[in-house]
């Protein structure tokens, strides 16, 4: 049974040593250098603004994501940390999590973070061999990804990495393989994505012109599949459609953003999602770093747009995101929320089709069929 979701703070440092050609998040190559001080101050006064809107909160998460926050100094990673506690309270038993690049990883500056107060680590290692990995265009080798993986293991009490699949050529059976030796690595969590091709990124033209292939959907299905049968085999089953933990050691982080939580985003190209004179409101930020950074110096933020979402809309939100969990959602939460309950003859045509299953009277959850076309059974269920 899901505890009431923590409020999270979401720090986005959006800057990169190098653009990976599948990767269109908001992120920034600078050659030139970064000047951490001002960027920091300016985080710092973008929280401020924030505490103004949400009021007096507990934090129970912070997640400094990315970009490579592993490229920032644990001095301004310190500076990021005592400006949240600045301005709300910070559990004692707060979860704070630093995204990292295998390739930009040293000792003193994990001991670093982890003196300001960082306690997970999740690395973006992506792949177990080096031709993939030169093909996802990372900056390490496998070497590079096992010796982060070990220093991790020794610095911070909780660890999780990244690996993309269904990669071109990719087997079943080598993705097995892989799978077993990734969760021999792993403390307790894994974060198992499949490879899409998403516009705006170098793989999108590159797989439009025909340089690559990637697996068909049936093909890609059954990499699912047997990714679900190892980790849950293994002691790290699925707790959300592409994360996986040992019970316990699931992300309150991404557990905030999928049981419909409180967060605020601060940082170029950061959103926001908390209630605000009794309603929830969306914000985003400025995506390009330095536009943001002259925004938040002239006016105290860079919020640029935003929105209080319908009561139908925050059911909807919720919809999609608490059914990507295993736990599934409140069906009572989603009826407070959309004034009406879920329709009970779609639930139960789905339920024939094996795509929902009912988790005692309370609860509905999407099955694993149903997983692999979550956002068809998402939009049958709101419409």
């Amino acid at each position: 049974m899901e505890r009431d979701p923590d409020f999270g703070v979401y720090l986005h440092w959006p800057f990169c040593a190098a653009k990976c050609p599948y990767c269109d998040f908001n992120s920034h190559v600078r050659h030139g250098g970064v000047d951490q001080p001002r960027f920091a101050a300016a985080f710092e006064r973008e929280l401020a603004a924030m505490r103004a809107r949400t009021g007096p909160r507990s934090v129970g998460s912070i997640f400094l994501g990315g970009g490579t926050p592993s490229l920032m100094e644990p001095a301004t990673v310190g500076r990021l940390l005592h400006a949240v506690a600045a301005n709300w309270t910070v559990a004692a038993d707060a979860e704070v999590t630093l995204e990292a690049n295998p390739s930009s990883v040293e000792a003193g500056r994990f001991s670093g973070y982890h003196a300001a107060g960082v306690n997970r680590v999740s690395l973006g290692v992506q792949a177990l061999n080096d031709p993939d990995l030169r093909f996802l265009g990372r900056l390490h080798d496998v070497d590079a990804a096992l010796r982060a993986i070990d220093l991790a293991r020794a610095t911070f009490p909780r660890l999780s990495f990244d690996l993309i699949y269904a990669r071109p050529e990719q087997t079943v059976a080598a993705w097995r393989a892989e799978l077993e030796r990734a969760i021999d690595l792993a403390a307790d969590h894994l974060s198992l994505y499949q490879l899409t091709i998403e516009e705006g990124t170098r793989f999108h033209a590159l797989h439009a012109a025909g340089k690559f292939v990637i697996p068909d959907p049936d093909h890609a299905a059954e990499l699912y599949r047997v990714t679900q049968e190892v980790t849950a085999a293994r002691g790290l089953p699925a707790y959300e459609i592409s994360n996986h933990a040992r019970p316990g050691a699931e992300s309150r982080h991404n557990l905030v953003y999928w049981r419909y939580g409180d967060y605020v985003g601060v940082g170029p190209g950061a959103h926001g999602r908390f209630v605000e004179g009794g309603r929830r409101v969306v914000t985003f930020t400025e995506k390009m770093p330095e536009t943001w950074l002259n925004l938040v110096e002239a006016r105290g933020h860079g919020v640029t747009g935003g929105e209080t979402l319908t009561r139908g809309e925050e059911a909807d939100e919720f919809l999609l995101m608490g059914l990507r969990l295993a736990e599934g959602i409140d069906l009572d939460r989603y009826e407070k929320l959309a004034g009406r309950p879920l329709p009970s003859r779609r639930i139960e045509v789905l339920r024939e089709e094996n795509l929902v299953a009912p988790v005692g009277n309370s609860r509905l959850r999407a099955t694993a069929a149903g997983m692999i076309v979550l956002d068809a059974v998402v939009a049958d269920l709101a419409r």
